[in-house]
């Protein structure tokens, strides 16, 4: 709903929204989508009604600022009057009736008059409607501007059904103009906000040219330092309201026009607030409700308008209006009341309604079960209903999901099974990561030691081939002699010693490429294990799961992997211990895990294996070089290798498991 300078009448502040959906939940018309990150009014849906503004907590909701228009009227110096709300004392509880008045006149308005009359000329109108019309006759009552929107927008076809008759608004402002004129500039004030969008409307004929809220006529009193104690009592202009003051107070039409809700008959209903007027209508136009007349407020009843600053509670409210009333009714002058209705009850109260159909279109029952399955609805029993995102069904929320007023976010258990994923997600890029780190600090390490081991390498090969040859001339000069024999021979074992470092310190660094060729992948494995020796006789299983057995790796390379893996897991493993070596895999990548029921690695040592030189072996029985010659082999092949162990005899058995993952084919064209 829009007002007369095609402004939306309620905006959202984005910085302030904080997407709970619970406008949308409270919308009646459905009249809000969630876009751009924040909760969006749309403006050709809205009502007016307000409910969005009462339960925002995060105050997100704006409210159209009347009060420039208002404050040009008065400097303009033209005639000016207000027409005050008969909800006027649930709003100024502070102020006295009187001392209100003369505030009002203070900020320059030439007269102030009560809606009220109004309302006791449109309460007579709907009593001559009811006893004409006669009982097969349907009526909606159209005193609240929300409810006609609502119905012209989303119940077209009850639009008939709309009693002819204008708002006591508007039958105020009538009365005001016969009086005064029509050059008479008259301001509504109370608190509702479609009151903006009813003045604005075409089918109104400019009888009342601004509306401001209770809000704003006090934010006009602050700016202006009109306070209580700075003014005169004044009194409302003529002609003054009678019973219609009660008008704002449930069921105060009833009361007003003298009509009796029979609750045998039924033929009266009342519905107000909330999200009950929805159902009300739908049961009207089914024909479920025989009833002649049908008053429906998107309010708890006037004071409890979207308008009014206080959150006091609506009996306290109630009781407000109602002391004003028994205060009047004490010194009414009923003979001038009279006079006053005669004189003007036959002016044109009667008033027109539009069509403008926003009621959500009929969808291909294909194109809502594509929604529902996106958002992981899937079967019927997926349709929780749980009301989360703002509508009543999932199938609601699907169509309003085509009709690009929702989006799939909206729904709670979506999002949170989303969120779910996306830490899953989230855990796994995590561990990608972490394993990407480890590998680039090994493959770092590796570098490292590969330059370090050539240099080594290079200056320690001559000197130690002239101490190794020395070494054998005089043991084979003096093997007889039993005094220098052992010590020769201690000489010449750690020479070769030193030898078998150098060589794999040469065979580390050399590592640096990969001759890719077809090779059978259950013929190197087969070839490692022959290769290794075997002194304590341990049973070793090849187990090949492969169709196809061809790869293409560098076949010499892979062998002094699975040479050296076989190697570790027989030194670890007891006479009476078992290794299997399994070969699986599929059409691009090769499995092959080494299983041996060992001695297992401690936890603390998991991370250093393929470090170079990393050894748990005695002095003089191991390098530290093979897994780490090992895991630069793999890396060059553009695969991996991983190992598990436990080496806690109380946590189960003990044993270690080396697996090598390797591309059946090069990747990124790598030889």
């Amino acid at each position: 709903m829009r007002d007369s300078s095609n402004k939306p009448l309620v905006t959202t502040l984005g910085d302030r929204c904080r997407i709970c959906y619970t406008c949308v939940r409270e919308c009646p018309a459905k009249a809000i989508r969630i876009a751009n990150g924040r909760a969006e009014v749309i403006s050709e849906r809205c009502i007016g009604c307000g409910n969005c503004i009462r339960v925002c907590s995060q105050k997100a909701k704006k409210v159209l600022d009347s009060k420039q228009k208002v404050y040009e009227m008065l400097k303009a110096g033209v005639k000016t009057a207000v027409i005050l709300a008969p909800s006027f004392p649930a709003e100024f509880v502070d102020i006295d009736w009187k001392r209100l008045v003369g505030m009002i006149r203070k900020l320059g308005f030439a007269y102030v008059n009560e809606v009220g009359f109004g309302a006791d000329l449109v309460a007579k109108k709907y009593k001559q409607l009811l006893e004409q019309g006669g009982p097969e006759k349907r009526y909606i009552a159209t005193n609240c501007p929300a409810i006609i929107a609502y119905v012209e927008r989303y119940h077209p076809d009850l639009v008939k059904n709309l009693s002819p008759i204008v708002s006591p608004m508007v039958a105020a402002a009538k009365v005001l103009h016969k009086i005064h004129g029509n050059d008479l500039k008259i301001v509504f004030v109370g608190p509702c906000i479609a009151k903006k969008g009813e003045i604005a409307s075409v089918n109104m004929d400019s009888e009342v040219t601004a509306g401001l809220t209770f809000v704003e006529l006090r934010e006009m009193f602050e700016a202006d330092s009109i306070k209580p104690d700075d003014v005169q009592d004044s009194r409302f202009d003529e002609p003054l309201a009678g019973i219609g003051a009660i008008f704002p107070i449930s069921k105060g039409l009833f009361q007003s026009a003298g009509i009796n809700e029979d609750l045998v008959s039924g033929n009266i209903v009342s519905v107000e607030g909330g999200n009950d007027f929805v159902d009300a209508f739908r049961e009207f136009e089914n024909g479920d409700m025989k009833i002649q007349l049908l008053e429906v407020l998107a309010c708890n009843g006037c004071i409890m308008g979207p308008g009014i600053s206080h959150n006091k509670p609506m009996f306290s409210r109630r009781a407000s209006v109602g002391s004003y009333v028994q205060e009047k009714m004490q010194n009414f002058n009923s003979e001038k009341w009279n006079e006053n209705i005669q004189k003007f009850e036959n002016l044109d109260f009667s008033r027109r309604f539009s069509i403008y159909d926003q009621r959500i279109k009929i969808v291909r029952q294909d194109d809502l079960e594509q929604i529902l399955k996106r958002m992981g609805k899937n079967e019927p029993a997926d349709e929780l209903n749980c009301g989360a995102c703002g509508y009543n069904t999932c199938r609601q929320h699907a169509q309003a999901i085509l009709q690009g007023l929702a989006e799939s976010e909206m729904c709670l258990p979506y999002a949170i099974e989303q969120l779910h994923k996306t830490v899953d997600d989230l855990a796994m890029s995590n561990k990608q990561l972490a394993n990407t780190q480890d590998a680039l600090m090994q493959s770092e390490k590796l570098a490292s030691m590969g330059q370090l081991a050539a240099g080594v390498a290079h200056e320690i090969n001559n000197p130690l081939g002239v101490v190794l040859m020395y070494a054998h001339l005089l043991l084979e000069k003096y093997q007889q002699d039993a005094l220098l024999s052992g010590d020769l021979r201690l000489i010449a074992e750690q020479a070769d010693r030193c030898k078998r470092i150098v060589g794999g310190l040469l065979n580390f660094a050399r590592k640096n490429k990969a001759i890719l060729q077809p090779v059978d992948v259950s013929e190197i494995v087969e070839k490692s294990v022959q290769a290794v020796p075997n002194e304590k006789g341990i049973e070793i299983k090849v187990e090949n799961h492969l169709e196809n057995r061809t790869a293409e790796l560098d076949g010499d390379q892979m062998t002094q992997v699975f040479s050296n893996l076989v190697a570790n897991a027989l030194a670890a493993s007891e006479k009476q211990g078992k290794i299997v070596i399994k070969i699986a895999g599929d059409d691009k990548r090769l499995n092959i895990k080494v299983i041996d029921s060992g001695t297992g690695i401690v936890r603390e040592n998991i991370s250093r294996i393929f470090d170079p030189f990393f050894t748990t072996k005695q002095i003089g029985e191991g390098t530290g070089l093979g897994l780490a010659v090992a895991y630069g082999i793999v890396k060059m092949h553009r695969g991996d290798i991983k190992v598990e162990s436990n080496a806690d005899k109380s946590n189960g058995p003990t044993g270690t498991t080396f697996t090598v993952i390797l591309p059946r084919m090069p990747v990124n064209g790598y030889q």
